[in-house]
């Protein structure tokens, strides 16, 4: 029954591929879990997406159950050895149209493999642009990705420079917690930077509150303080501190499989219907 009724709250496809960047070098703000779950739900919205795990951790690869043990292709041989995104694509086994491009340890070393490469923060972006699949309507055809979402690791080093330079929005979690706002001034001031010098598109779109307790006074406090700060980058929906939504990558699942029904799984497919429909702000 729930499936049915996802089905039926289909949302229309964006006209191009619109390309994400999830980014917060805090960790612990659910930064992973958002783009899993998000990606998921975008899917359940009959959307199709590319999610690219550049976290040397690999653990967007483990939540949506692909391959990722040292030497599997994926981001390092893309980054690294210019393989085309296409040869190392695994495809979700629980989310049918959600594709990964996965990341394994070898991605560790990535950093300082790139120093001496000529425009090693534009590799990620040379590789999005020349797959087939990732466009406009009229370039990419029907079987378009219509969403890319690239899980960063929790720093501002050269991976992350890497999805700054390829995307065209960015998406913020953060946690209603007290130190929510701290540490993202240098967050938004590399993305200026980024914008000044690599990548003029680069829109901060989307903000996400994540982990809220509504019982809390602290939790509506930082809302206020986020919703006032970035207005209507916000999104309406927040993400609740959950159980499920913790539990759901130790079965290699996203919450939107593992306990469709559940709270956290309701708000992340509500918000993925608010970033759908509400469209690119950049």
């Amino acid at each position: 029954m729930v499936r049915q009724g996802i089905q039926s709250q289909r949302v229309p496809r964006p006209r191009e591929t619109r390309v994400f960047v999830v980014a917060n070098q805090k960790g612990g703000v659910g930064k992973t879990t958002s783009t899993v779950n998000i990606a998921a739900a975008l899917t359940q919205l009959g959307q199709r997406v590319l999610v690219v795990d550049l976290d040397p951790q690999g653990n967007a690869s483990t939540a949506l159950n692909v391959e990722h043990r040292q030497g599997t292709p994926g981001t390092y041989e893309v980054l690294v050895e210019g393989a085309p995104i296409a040869d190392v694509l695994a495809p979700c086994p629980d989310c049918a149209g959600l594709e990964v491009v996965p990341a394994t340890i070898d991605l560790a070393g990535a950093e300082i493999e790139l120093v001496s490469v000529v425009a090693r923060e534009s590799r990620l972006k040379k590789a999005l642009t020349a797959h087939p699949r990732i466009g406009s309507a009229a370039d990419a055809g029907e079987d378009r990705f219509d969403y890319v979402l690239i899980d960063c690791p929790p720093s501002l080093g050269l991976l992350t420079l890497n999805a700054l330079v390829a995307g065209a929005e960015m998406l913020i979690p953060i946690q209603a917690e007290y130190y929510a706002l701290e540490g993202l001034g240098q967050l938004l001031s590399t993305v200026d930077m980024v914008r000044a010098h690599l990548n003029p598109e680069l829109a901060v779109s989307t903000i996400l509150l994540t982990m809220y307790d509504a019982r809390t006074r602290l939790a509506a406090g930082v809302a206020q303080e986020v919703r006032e700060h970035f207005g209507t980058q916000v999104l309406k929906t927040a993400i609740p501190r959950s159980v499920r939504v913790s539990e759901a990558p130790s079965y290699a699942q996203t919450v939107m499989t593992y306990d469709p029904g559940s709270p956290g799984a309701l708000s992340y497919l509500e918000a993925a219907r608010e970033i759908a429909t509400r469209g690119s702000l950049g």
